[in-house]
């Protein structure tokens, strides 16, 4: 019987196309046509100014990780749509092809290449899904919890998402996503021991319930926990019952062992009302350093409420609205054909709609953050790939949407956004710690990225330019394909 529990190989979660076309290109010897895919996405969530690169080790550890087992190939071979000579080829699969992507948490915009895919067909094809699936999901959460966390305005947020997340997966992947957003630990034990994530939890109501009487229950948990004593003090009433037997735990229990009552937490009522009272409460019982903590279905919306009310609150649990991006439950990143080498050379692809949002960017391209005098970060660049660029004249760039006017970047410096991260299908990049790629969204957003870009109503728009090169490419293939209808 197959559990959750069993070790897992992953490398067919991938959509059937992918397994129906790559069949037809080997049968067709297609199979070794070099090809390139951008991965990149079209809007930010929740109509922000920006979004977090999140899930490359994940994409990587897949990556690394992709093969056929006999079981998988018996299983296809049951569908007759595939034929042998393909499904022994399965069986000896590795993933042979180069990747670059942006380093994770980097800060992202719309329709710039995060991830590029340089690699036979069939190779590029099957990794398709997967990589879609970690970047959308992680990167989704990390952006939603930087929101929060900004609203939060440097108070503590934590992960309490598990219980209400969509699976196990993403209960433990979103918790390690909203680490890298900024959140300072979760309640998943497991997103803990994977990732050294701190853990944070103390008891439910249930706990409180189990006992003759409130103040039993709190004496209890204040005996076992006497240096980390936080006390939910909802279960009955805040301000009647529960507030005044944490002060007497605290009085009768904690003071006569040297110790302090850390914190109680609400987690429902009015908690801007609850938390100020509770705040006077506590001070008058000589526990001004007694924490609040709240939780209840909160976001950076009703955190920022409880902020203009002035409530006496010092951190936040968030649950559901974190670990689902309520507000915003979808990404939105593709995977697109960008360029076909034919002869030793690429040539580019475009993939036309009369949606014009949907219109690709093609060729094989590079991606330049472009930063003024001060550090500032005042757009990004795209350009041909191999195109130099010569910061010893001022630097011609189109605005794809006023493409008429004639502009220039001036005492400006570019950085190359991509690394390469696979070549030959082997790993030549050097993963961060969690920690690192946290401290690297926290640094980008404190000193690159305009404060008007991190607003949360009419965030400013970062400027994806692009070089004339580039430009022209893309109207030549428009063009062209007016040319064939």
């Amino acid at each position: 019987m197959n559990t959750q529990f069993n070790e897992r190989n992953i490398s067919m979660v991938m959509d059937m196309y992918e397994l129906t076309m790559s069949n037809g290109y080997f049968n067709k010897e297609y199979q070794d046509i070099i090809v390139a895919f951008d991965v990149f996405y079209r809007n930010n969530p929740d109509n922000a100014g920006f979004a977090i690169f999140a899930g490359l080790e994940q994409v990587i550890e897949y990556i690394q990780n992709i093969h056929f087992s006999k079981e998988d190939v018996e299983y296809l071979r049951s569908k007759n749509l595939f034929t042998e000579d393909f499904l022994s080829y399965l069986l000896n699969f590795k993933f042979k092809g180069d990747i670059y992507a942006m380093p994770e948490g980097t800060i992202m915009y719309p329709n710039e290449p995060i991830m590029t895919v340089v690699a036979p067909l069939i190779d590029a094809q099957l990794i398709e899904t997967t990589i879609l699936l970690e970047i959308n999901h992680q990167s989704l959460i990390a952006t939603k919890t930087n929101r929060i966390v900004q609203a939060a305005g440097g108070k503590p947020i934590s992960d309490f998402g598990a219980r209400r997340a969509h699976n196990v997966d993403a209960a433990v992947y979103g918790a390690r996503a909203a680490y890298i957003g900024g959140a300072a630990s979760t309640a998943t034990v497991l997103a803990g021991k994977m990732f050294n994530i701190p853990i944070s939890g103390t008891m439910a109501h249930s706990w409180v319930m189990s006992f003759d009487n409130e103040y039993e229950a709190f004496k209890a948990y204040a005996e076992t926990y006497p240096d980390a004593t936080v006390l939910l003090v909802d279960t009955y009433d805040v301000l009647k019952s529960g507030v005044p037997n944490a002060i007497r735990v605290a009085e009768d229990v904690l003071k006569p062992m040297g110790k302090r009552l850390k914190g109680i937490r609400l987690d429902s009522g009015d908690l801007a009302y609850l938390s100020k009272e509770a705040r006077k409460m506590l001070d008058d019982a000589d526990l001004k350093d007694c924490i609040i903590v709240a939780s209840n279905s909160l976001d950076e919306y009703t955190i920022t409420s409880l902020n203009r009310q002035e409530a006496m609150i010092d951190s936040y649990g968030v649950g559901e609205k974190l670990i689902t991006s309520s507000t915003a439950p979808v990404f939105g990143a593709v995977y697109k054909l960008v360029a076909v080498n034919k002869d030793g050379e690429f040539v580019p692809k475009i993939k036309i709609s009369e949606t014009v949002e949907k219109i690709t960017n093609p060729g094989i391209k590079e991606i330049y953050r472009v930063y003024d005098k001060e550090g500032k970060a005042v757009a990004d660049y795209l350009t041909v790939k191999g195109e130099e660029i010569d910061l010893a004249h001022p630097v011609r760039y189109v605005d794809p949407i006023n493409y008429w006017k004639n502009r220039s970047f001036t005492d400006c410096t570019f950085k190359p956004l991509q690394k390469q991260i696979f070549k030959n299908g082997e790993l030549v990049y050097k993963l961060p710690s969690l920690e690192d790629i946290k401290g690297y969204v926290r640094d980008q957003l404190d000193h690159e990225i305009w404060e008007e870009e991190q607003r949360f109503e009419n965030s400013h728009t970062h400027y994806l330019d692009m070089s004339p090169a580039m430009f022209e490419l893309k109207m030549s293939l428009l063009h062209e394909s007016n040319k064939e209808k």
